[in-house]
């Protein structure tokens, strides 16, 4: 967020010191050079006495009024010939000088002007210029000046413009940290701004969309509930009449569709208690928050896993310590993953865990034939299956990962999938966060 206000304080200062070029050229264009104007207010003093007093003396008094001028004044006059006044100022300035008036050199801080045009001071008058030096031209003060007024201007606009900006930032951190704790399964969460705040309008709508998804899912969760609990009671009916049948059941045949059935009930009994479960996990108010020690709740989901033909092999790394987390729930996810790999594994299953710089990491790993690239995502959402005749002899609803992902995003944590380098098939990766107890 801060990066967002941040460049719009480097495009504001940009713009304005672009539009100080502007101006200066804008201005060259049309009234001359700015330079040249500050360097004759400065020398206003001089030309006035050339143009007010020398010029306007009578023929026979030029002279004696111009030397009057040198007495009186710290500027240097000389007169010098006319073709080294247009040699010394070159450029467009020398068809001024031909024109009889005043050219400024402020880089050199003289004065340049022709005595007269027709030679009516004096003999030769015409052909002589008079030059001033050391004129009171300072071009850096008046640049320092110039500099300072735009500076004073800049601030002007940039200190609302920070005030503005500060207010609609405090707005926007208020909206991403209540974003953050939406997303994190807290769907009561809302953003509390006063009326007057300057995206107050954004966050009323931003509260409205919540209001309206905590709803949505609100019936979502109770219409599963609700019907995950009313199909255990037709199952247990359907079940008890099972065994019953079963029990008179004189024909071998039918003793074998009785199991069928009874087989069929039990995984549609399965499949309600993972609905049930899923329904559990879509906030965090089923965290049942504790200090776990790692090491031992790792320990215990190996000796929960049933046995299969696949070896596991575990390798933890020293000094796990704790993790701030529902056992239960936790336990359920590593579960569901070592589950899971037993169903594909060739041979070998590993459960790994280590101590990350801002995380805790466990991995399964398995040496079956591995997720394809494109399918590692997909494979967490409900109900989804790689291979549907695969996923049918092995059991299973698609939901096992799912409720995995869940459970490792209630903790703050992630969960992903990925390729095994060790193994070559399939790798899953849960990393938590570190406990806060004394880090």
């Amino acid at each position: 967020m801060n990066r967002i206000f941040f460049r719009f304080f480097v495009l504001v200062m940009l713009s304005i010191t672009a539009a100080t070029f502007v101006i200066y050229f804008a201005f060259s264009r049309l009234f001359g050079d700015p330079l040249d104007d500050i360097a004759r207010r400065q020398a206003a003093a001089q030309i006035f006495l050339i143009e007010q007093y020398v010029d306007k003396a009578p023929a026979d008094e030029w002279l004696a009024r111009l030397n009057n001028v040198r007495l009186v004044s710290e500027v240097r006059y000389d007169l010098v010939p006319l073709e080294q006044a247009r040699q010394q100022v070159g450029g467009a300035r020398r068809a001024a000088l031909d024109r009889g008036e005043i050219v400024l050199d402020p880089a050199n801080k003289t004065l340049y002007r022709r005595v007269d045009l027709e030679g009516e001071r004096y003999i030769g008058s015409h052909e002589e210029v008079l030059v001033a030096h050391n004129l009171p031209i300072d071009i850096g003060q008046a640049l320092k000046m110039e500099a300072l007024r735009y500076i004073i201007v800049a601030v002007a606009l940039l200190v609302p413009i920070a005030l503005w900006s500060r207010s609609h930032w405090q707005g926007l951190q208020a909206l991403s940290g209540m974003a953050d704790e939406f997303g994190s399964g807290k769907l009561s969460v809302r953003a509390h701004m006063k009326p007057s705040a300057s995206i107050y309008p954004l966050a009323e709508r931003i509260n409205h969309m919540a209001g309206r998804i905590e709803d949505l899912m609100e019936s979502q969760r109770s219409l599963l509930h609700s019907v995950s609990h009313e199909l255990r009671t037709p199952i247990a009916r359907l079940e008890f009449a099972l065994e019953l049948l079963d029990a008179r059941a004189k024909d071998p045949d039918l003793h074998k569709r009785i199991a069928a059935m009874e087989g069929d009930l039990a995984e549609l009994n399965n499949l309600v208690n993972e609905l049930l479960d899923m329904s559990k996990l879509d906030s965090a108010r089923s965290l049942q928050v504790a200090t776990l020690d790692l090491h031992a709740l790792l320990q215990e989901c190996c000796a929960a896993l049933p046995h299969a033909a696949a070896r596991l092999d575990c390798e933890f790394a020293q000094g796990l310590g704790e993790v701030e987390a529902d056992g239960r729930l936790l336990g359920r996810a590593i579960g569901n993953l070592l589950r899971n790999a037993q169903k594909y594994a060739a041979g070998r299953i590993l459960l790994s865990a280590r101590r990350a710089q801002d995380a805790i990491e466990i991995a399964v790993e398995d040496d079956g034939p591995g997720i394809p690239e494109d399918e590692r995502e997909k494979i967490f959402d409900p109900f989804y299956r790689l291979d549907r005749s695969r996923d049918r002899a092995t059991g299973g609803f698609g939901l096992g990962l799912s409720i995995a992902r869940k459970a490792v995003v209630l903790h703050g944590g992630s969960l992903r999938a990925e390729a095994s380098t060790g193994l070559g098939g399939a790798r899953f990766v849960i990393a938590l966060p570190l406990a806060t107890d004394g880090e």
